[in-house]
């Protein structure tokens, strides 16, 4: 059986867990060849932190990908997250045109923003162009603030109503992908969770824990990459994404424990057992 080759192109946070230092070992954990595409340097990521530095790699994509290209190398599945120009999101459209193959499935978490409002290093017009990338994947995983602003959609603030988002599951159709995953949703307070839908086979359904107060950095990147592996390692999108949301919930509830300084992100590392464990399971 060959193994899976999933290429991943996030920045990389040379301290911190997010991104790159993230989706790296999760995915790899369940047995799957994990190629990155870093998109910038940092000494540290931005949450918390002061005085980082950054060096933007937008200019190595392209001779990257060439030399990629005289090796013949085609990709099983992308996934991608920030993206911090236009430039960037079209050599990455680019990329994905260019190495895929026919079975290739392409994951964007299409990270811009959070609680109604896009992160500073945003402009107004970048959601148009971060809609163009999703456009172009079989699975999209946007909290409901990326998921608004790309639609032209007013803002809504939770708790929500199924109704309302099911008629946002419906709206979220015109992008014309195979499956969607929103994270960040709650039907009550103190629960909260991600709902999905499989537009294809029509499977839906909503994943929904105790909410834990605090405000954790890189847990969105922790749940898009236990959600990626545990996609190609077989899941069903309903078991994937309950993987996902458990394996987020643990690293956030060691990391409260412990009382670490959560400027560093969340301590997956210490649940990585059992997530291989859960998805070996499940799959058999």
């Amino acid at each position: 059986m060959n193994q899976e080759r999933i290429l991943a192109v996030h920045d990389i946070s040379c301290v911190g867990r997010c991104s790159l230092t993230v989706a790296l070992p999760i995915v790899s954990s369940v047995g799957i060849e994990c190629s990155v595409l870093p998109t910038a340097v940092l000494s540290t990521h931005t949450g918390g932190f002061t005085g980082f530095t950054y060096r933007d790699l937008t200019e190595d994509i392209v001779p990257i990908e060439e030399h990629w290209k005289t090796l013949d190398l085609k990709f099983d599945a992308f996934y991608t997250g920030f993206l911090g120009s236009f430039e960037q999101i079209d050599l990455v459209m680019k990329l994905v045109d260019e190495l895929s193959h026919e079975g290739t499935t392409v994951y964007v978490d299409p990270v811009m923003g959070d609680k109604g409002n896009l992160y500073s290093v945003f402009g107004p017009d970048f959601p148009a162009g971060m809609r163009r990338l999703c456009e172009k994947a079989d699975v999209i995983i946007p909290n409901l603030t990326e998921l608004s602003f790309m639609m032209g959609r007013e803002y809504v603030e939770g708790p929500y109503t199924r109704e309302y988002i099911d008629s946002v599951l419906e709206d979220a159709r015109e992008f014309g992908v195979d499956r969607i995953v929103i994270t960040g949703i709650s039907f009550e307070e103190g629960m909260v969770g991600a709902v999905f839908l499989d537009y294809n086979t029509g499977e839906k359904g909503e994943v929904m824990r105790p909410e834990i107060p605090g405000y954790y950095h890189g847990t969105g990147d922790v749940f898009g990459s236990a959600l990626v592996g545990a996609c190609e390692s077989g899941l069903s999108l309903s078991d994937a994404v309950e993987v996902a949301v458990d394996f987020t919930v643990g690293s956030i509830t060691r990391t409260r424990e412990a009382g670490t300084d959560i400027r560093y992100g969340v301590n997956f590392e210490g649940g990585l057992f059992d997530y291989i464990s859960d998805v070996r399971a499940r799959k058999n």
